[in-house]
């Protein structure tokens, strides 16, 4: 306003100064006539000449009076309709027929080295409550490796039966079985051995197993469940031993939480009816009694797992009892749901080895071992495992294992003037020794869809003995591959491949300027292959083609032990119903 003011009398101030100047002028002189000049010119406002308005205009209008209130009334009056609506149908959905399920099968199937494969697996329900079952498997080969003096064929027959009933509160199974295999000490060590000094040499070595047992489980009691199994193992050099093992499990309460508690009692006792460098038998025996309190702990994301295990063995052959106590603590926490998650721990076992699990791993043994237990005095691991996807696992595990009197297969010397079929360089024994292992283990299992699943592990080993110049047979190395895949509705196909890295044994040195020694050797690395391609005929019957060791590497399991080169094998299945 201020600004417009000082216009105003700017403006006032030259229109006085002009009008005494006109008047003054015209007295002077007055020559020019008077005349009117219009000067029109457009205003054009500018932002500079806006100004706000600083207060609210009152209203004074009568008409400005408040809305009355509209009340609508719908007035419903019926009206007869004939439409009648068509009914709806469901759209058509593409389901897959159900797979149907069969409770027993038969396969067969026959391959080159004129080897039989056969199996049957039998179940059936007798009422809601009972059921029975049996098992009988088949394997033989009549060998012919290229370059054996001694025959390499091989059986392995096994039959299982089992009756199982379960009620309300509990459940309960019984079942019995025997086994029968066949094995041959071909592997004498050559040219050492020949045609002309082996025909005395009759390598045919059988086993004979027979086993019972049966399990039971409770619901909702302290008593959680019971394991029993006697075991009868022998060979037809009348060796023999008996095992009997006996475990349960129980919940006691305490406070708010639950004291698992585990007791084991296991008794081993055998005989050798002669030592590999004599006629004298060897007895052995032993008996062991177990208690593992465990108790766990979870927090969040935290499991964690403590207990502790104690053992009192008694050695009855040589009057001798020991108490072992080991730590029984694992954890896991997971950094990142189920995508990581860390692991570790330290426990520790008393492990009862015997003539039965040795020959399980190795076939071509001696009917002369010494067997002894073995304390593992602690197992420390620590690892990583989760998810990297929906359909893809892995984990990674390091561990330091502490092992006294660690059972090692080694290669029995050649006995001069031995009249034992196993005598000939051609058989393993056990010896122990205070071994530490250090492995490094890595898995990746990838289910890619319902027809593709594919698995990788492998392992490194770092072996220190103490008393024994080589962890013999011990491998630096083992990886496997395993992969099966669906094609359709009728084909499918799989893959088995494993990796086992070098070993170390003890070899005969052969000399003829030179007594019988024996030597440090490497057993070579091996890479085994095996595939299998099938066809579903239909919902019975399925055929199959098996190639085994595809590489057809002539590798060496055991020091002098080849095994057989390319194999294959055809068959069928057949599923059914009682």
């Amino acid at each position: 306003m201020l600004k417009y003011k000082a216009h105003i009398s700017f403006l006032i101030i030259i229109l006085t100064s002009t009008t005494f100047f006109a008047q003054d002028n015209k007295r002077t002189k007055d020559t020019i006539d008077t005349q009117v000049v219009n000067v029109v010119k457009p205003y054009t406002p500018k932002i500079s000449d806006a100004f706000k308005v600083k207060q609210i205009p009152s209203l004074d209008d009568e008409d400005n009076t408040n809305r009355k209130e509209v009340k609508y009334n719908i007035f419903s009056i019926p009206v007869a309709s004939t439409f009648i609506p068509s009914k709806g149908k469901a759209a058509d959905v593409d389901k897959a027929k159900p797979v149907k399920l069969f409770d027993n099968y038969a396969s067969f199937g026959v391959g080159s080295y004129t080897s039989v494969l056969g199996e049957i697996y039998l179940n059936h329900a007798i009422n809601r409550t009972e059921s029975v079952g049996g098992y009988l498997s088949h394997q033989s080969s009549q060998g012919g490796i290229d370059g054996l003096i001694l025959d390499d064929n091989f059986f392995d027959t096994k039959v299982d039966v089992n009756y199982a009933r379960k009620l309300r509160d509990y459940s309960w199974v019984v079942d019995a079985g025997a086994r029968h295999q066949v094995f041959n000490w071909y592997g004498v060590p050559q040219p050492l051995f020949d045609s002309s000094n082996t025909a005395g040499i009759d390598p045919k070595h059988s086993y004979f197993t027979f086993d019972f047992g049966g399990k039971i489980e409770f619901e909702d009691r302290l008593l959680r469940n019971g394991k029993m199994r006697f075991r009868r193992f022998a060979d037809d050099y009348d060796s023999g031993e008996n095992r009997f093992m006996f475990s349960t499990n129980i919940d006691i309460p305490l406070r708010d939480e639950v004291l698992n508690t585990t007791l084991e009692f296991d008794y081993l006792g055998g005989t050798f009816q002669e030592s590999f460098f004599a006629n004298d038998n060897v007895n052995y025996g032993n008996f062991q009694i177990g208690i593992i309190p465990s108790y766990q702990l979870k927090q969040d994301d935290l499991t964690l797992d403590l207990g502790i295990a104690a053992y009192y063995l008694n050695d009855t052959e040589n009057n001798k009892s020991k108490f072992y106590l080991y730590p029984k603590i694992t954890a896991s926490y997971r950094l990142v749901d189920e995508l990581l998650i860390t692991y570790g721990g330290i426990e520790g076992h008393l492990v009862q080895n015997s003539y039965y699990d040795f020959a399980g791993e190795n076939p071509y043994l001696a009917p002369t071992l010494l067997i002894e237990p073995t304390d593992q005095q602690y197992d420390v691991f620590i690892g990583l495992k989760g998810k990297l996807s929906n359909n893809m696992s892995y984990n990674i595990k390091g561990k330091y294992v502490a092992e006294n009197n660690k059972a090692l297969f080694k290669s029995n010397p050649v006995l001069l003037g031995g009249s034992k079929n196993y005598q000939h360089g051609n058989s393993f024994q056990v010896v122990y020794d205070d071994v530490s292992t250090f492995s490094i283990f890595g898995e990746l299992n990838v289910d890619v869809n319902r027809n593709f699943n594919l698995g990788i592990k492998a392992e490194y080993f770092i072996y220190d003995t103490k008393n024994q110049a080589e962890s013999w047979n011990l491998p630096d190395f083992k990886s496997s591959l395993f992969l099966d895949y669906q094609f359709d509705a009728h084909w499918f196909a799989g893959a088995n491949l494993y990796y086992v890295g070098e070993r170390k044994d003890e070899a005969q040195v052969i000399d003829p300027f030179l007594p019988l020694t024996m030597e440090t050797v490497a057993l070579d690395s091996y890479f085994d292959a095996n595939v299998h391609v099938g066809y579903r005929i239909n919902e019975r019957w399925s055929a199959y083609i098996k190639a085994n060791n595809i590489a057809n590497q002539a590798y060496n399991k055991w020091l002098n032990y080849p095994v057989q080169g390319i194999q294959f094998l055809a068959g069928a299945t057949y599923k059914f119903d009682f």
